[in-house]
């Protein structure tokens, strides 16, 4: 059993320094870049919506009261 864990390992390690195309520093930079707009969006969109839902839900609530 633990042969054979440690034969997994080693085959995982293997894989990823001789077999994994890893992207070079610019690509990452613009990934980064990438990804913190999307979730900046994302977040704001978010926000927005559950703003109006908020307000949406407090005059449906003043409205059966």
């Amino acid at each position: 059993m633990l042969d054979s864990l440690i034969d997994y390992i080693k085959g995982a390690y293997k894989e990823l320094v001789n077999h994994v195309v890893w992207p070079d520093w610019e690509e990452v930079q613009k990934l980064t870049v990438v990804v913190t707009v999307f979730t900046l969006v994302f977040s704001l969109f978010i926000f927005v919506v559950d703003y109006v839902f908020r307000k949406i839900l407090g005059l449906y609530y003043k409205l059966i009261r």
